[in-house]
């Protein structure tokens, strides 16, 4: 893991006389699972907006799988996956269409992504669901597939916004193995959750406030200097203000 995948230096976004994002400048390295936390309005949303090449930022530096957010924003769109909390798929297309689908979007040839799809149905054991609509399927499948979608075309980086949101507790443990893997494969993992007991299962976290943030390492390390027991007290000192 010692690729820099996503580089920020002084990163910043304001709208108006608002600033949404204030000098953000951390890094995140090749198969890195790296948790993104903050509240709402914290500006975690605004911060990926300008990763993925959607928002250009104000000031400040940031390339992301070695492309200039300024300047290569599209060259940015293809080398990453997104998965958000509303899962990024087509409802009325079966799993197999969505499949044929963003692999088509993504680039890859009619033949690759036959053979993928195949290989994914009998990995993920889609068999009997491969041929039905996403809005038949239950949540734990959509969201599973989701995540097939978003790293379909091996991409350097994947974002996950709250992607176990709403999903119960097993196929939250079931959906990590998944993150689990494609780090293993070398993706690097940039997700943002609200359940704050999966900040366990980052290599490194960052938790955002008001625009900046106000830790930054792996959970273990932050729990010990800050001198709390969970990541759920990290989270209500920096909330509260307390630091």
């Amino acid at each position: 893991m010692d690729k820099i995948v996503i580089k920020t230096e002084n990163l910043t976004k304001r709208f108006g006389a608002f600033t949404a994002v204030k000098d953000l400048s951390f890094e995140v390295h090749r198969g890195e699972i790296f948790g993104f936390l903050g509240a709402n309005g914290a500006g975690k949303t605004t911060a990926i907006r300008m990763l993925i090449g959607l928002l250009r930022p104000t000031s400040g530096f940031a390339t992301v799988a070695g492309f200039d957010v300024y300047k290569e924003p599209e060259k940015i769109k293809k080398n990453i996956g997104y998965m958000s909390q509303k899962f990024s798929l087509y409802e009325d297309l079966t799993v197999l269409e969505n499949l044929k689908f963003f692999g088509g979007i993504y680039g890859l040839k009619s033949e690759a992504i036959k053979i993928k799809s195949a290989e994914l149905v009998e990995k993920l054991g889609m068999k009997n669901i491969a041929k039905k609509l996403i809005k038949e399927l239950p949540i734990g499948w959509r969201q599973k597939v989701a995540f097939s979608v978003a790293v379909f075309h091996n991409p350097a980086i994947v974002f996950l916004d709250e992607p176990t949101g709403g999903v119960d507790p097993i196929v939250r443990r079931q959906f990590w193995d998944m993150i689990y893997e494609a780090s293993e494969s070398y993706i690097t993992i940039f997700v943002t959750t609200h359940y704050l007991d999966e900040a366990e299962y980052c290599n490194r976290i960052s938790i955002m406030d008001e625009g900046t943030i106000k830790a930054l390492g792996n959970p273990s390390e932050l729990k010990k200097n800050f001198n709390v027991d969970s990541m759920n007290d990290l989270f209500y000192l920096i909330a509260r203000k307390k630091i």
